[in-house]
């Protein structure tokens, strides 16, 4: 059996998750929303979570997956943002007479894909949402079950959708877990798009209507994304907020008051940036181990290296008694491929949970022929190795 090779790493710094979603063992906040979770963009660290996977109304929340789907049509070039389409007297009928927030279409009009965009995010319309919902599908309910299914697709697990816009209807639920995943993809999946989010206002039809998101107005770094509000879920709000290399995204729901939803937003963002910091250790390629040994190849090691940049999210109090280690089954067995998954990279700290990320080989090594695995063995005996 092939011994089992371990070496300390830079003991005391950090590494990453490759995007894994590492969870702390304790946090030191609780919120007084329902459901919360807030996580770091890069290494999908969760820094603090409160009943995340819990079904919840998602109010407004749930029209990210509405413009996640325009998106997709916009680039994919199946719609273009000029393109015009119509106010549909089912569309307008659906809302008209609503309390909802509403862009104001009128009925029987035309209202191109860039303004009814703007209408969802900025003006969070009810009526925007079904215009293009029908555009999309042919009806809300198609769209609605289309929704559904692409979610599934990108990792939203437990979210099924009944309409376009988050209107109340039974079955309409979300949780904050996918709200975060959405909110990743779109900022991830649509850079030339994402910066609709934070937009202040927008003017249509004559009426002047302000962007709803209450971080936009003060908290640095603030960037989007969406409220939400109805009587049955309280006040929410999916956020993302930069500074400098590091983003958070943040999921919350069930707070009392716009005022509270302002308050409990901007204390939770403050204090992630605040207690929590990333941590870089490698870069995609960068050798980590120069000379792990091989087997009857012929070279003798091979580099081992990161196969992508490596960094963690930690609270910033756990970076002195972080571990990092090496493990790999040694010497390796030649032939090796260049990329294969050699061994991985420890890295423990207290009140988190052990992460692991894969070490490959970073060039091939042929396995030597009779003769040399002859004289390899001779040589071997000969020197105890």
């Amino acid at each position: 059996m092939l011994p089992l090779f371990r070496r300390s790493l830079l003991a005391a710094i950090v590494a990453a998750g490759l995007g894994l979603d590492n969870v702390a063992s304790a946090q030191s906040i609780d919120t007084s929303a329902r459901q919360a979770i807030i996580t770091d963009f890069d290494t999908g660290t969760v820094m603090m979570e409160k009943n995340a996977d819990e079904l919840m109304v998602p109010s407004s929340m749930s029209k990210l997956m509405t413009v996640f789907m325009v998106f997709e049509k916009v680039k994919s070039g199946a719609w273009k943002p000029d393109d015009a389409l119509p106010v549909s007297e089912t569309a307008w009928k659906r809302h008209y007479k609503s309390d909802g927030s509403m862009m104001f279409l009128p009925v029987n009009s035309t209202a191109t894909v860039d303004e009814l965009l703007k209408g969802v995010v900025i003006q969070s319309g009810n009526d925007a949402c079904s215009v293009l919902a029908e555009a999309h599908s042919g009806s809300e309910e198609a769209f609605a079950e289309a929704m559904t299914r692409r979610a599934r697709q990108i990792g939203l697990t437990r979210s099924t959708f009944r309409n376009a816009s988050g209107w109340p209807e039974p079955d309409h639920m979300m949780t904050a877990r996918d709200l975060s995943v959405l909110a990743r993809h779109l900022i991830a999946d649509f850079p030339d798009y994402y910066p609709l989010f934070s937009q202040m206002e927008f003017v249509f039809n004559g009426i002047r209507q302000g962007n709803r998101n209450p971080l936009l107005y003060g908290t640095p770094g603030a960037d989007g994304l969406k409220t939400g509000h109805t009587q049955a879920a309280g006040f929410g709000l999916t956020a993302s907020i930069k500074r400098g290399d590091r983003r958070i995204v943040m999921v919350l729901n069930g707070l009392g008051s716009m005022q509270q939803r302002a308050d409990e937003s901007r204390r939770l963002a403050e204090w992630a940036f605040r207690e929590w910091d990333r941590y870089p250790l490698f870069r995609a390629g960068e050798v980590v181990i120069p000379d792990a040994p091989v087997w009857m190849g012929e070279a003798r090691t091979v580099s081992l290296v990161a196969k992508s940049d490596l960094a963690v999210t930690l609270p910033r109090r756990a970076r002195a008694d972080m571990k990092v280690s090496v493990v790999f089954n040694g010497p390796i067995p030649s032939p090796v491929k260049a990329g294969t998954e050699i061994g991985k990279v420890v890295v423990t700290a207290p009140g988190l949970s052990p992460l692991e990320m894969p070490l490959v080989a970073a060039a091939d090594v042929a396995r030597l022929g009779f003769g040399g695995r002859l004289a390899e063995t001779i040589r071997s005996f000969f020197s105890g190795s």
